[in-house]
């Protein structure tokens, strides 16, 4: 049992959740259904791109039931897992990354968070899809609706998350 990295993970998740509530009261767009752009994925990629995939997934999906217990939309079962832990926890495949390119190179964690959020845009679109087609507008296809709406503040959120990673990149050489 490594207590220093489960102390690490526990120090991650409850960041993530720090900065998430820290986004939703500063003045950024929040969607009706749910879905804002939040900076609590990023203490769940820096555990996947410094411990792989396993911790980062780990992290991520507890993250995601910590999530679900402070802001709950409950729909289905299904809906909660794809929403929240499945959701989450794909952000630490961005420690796969690792094993394809240099360690801790701008190159590899582009690719790794860019991995991380087309994962997660997917569980939020099929969720999307399954869960909350009756609020697709008459006459749009309910795939189509699902991607726009996920997408317009997950392309946003990867984008920040990229320049900020950017920037604590050299303190992560440090560490």
């Amino acid at each position: 049992m490594n207590v220093r990295l489960y102390a690490e993970l526990a120090v991650a998740i409850a960041l993530a959740a720090v900065l998430d509530l820290i986004s939703k009261s500063l003045p950024l767009p929040r969607l009706p259904y749910g879905g804002s752009i939040s900076l609590r994925a990023l203490p769940i990629l820096v555990v996947a791109l410094r411990h792989g995939a396993r911790a980062g997934i780990g992290a991520g999906g507890a993250y995601g039931v910590v999530d679900f217990l402070i802001h709950p939309v409950f729909v289905h079962p299904l809906q909660l897992l794809l929403d929240y832990p499945l959701a989450l926890g794909v952000l630490g495949c961005a420690g796969w990354c690792w094993q394809v390119v240099p360690p801790l190179s701008r190159t590899r964690l582009i690719l790794g968070v860019l991995l991380a959020y087309v994962l997660r845009l997917a569980a939020h679109y099929v969720s999307g899809v399954v869960f909350f087609a009756q609020f697709a507008p008459a006459g749009q296809p309910v795939w189509l609706y699902s991607l726009a709406y996920n997408a317009s503040y997950l392309i946003p959120e990867a984008i920040i998350v990229i320049l900020l990673m950017q920037l604590m990149l050299r303190r992560m050489h440090q560490i």
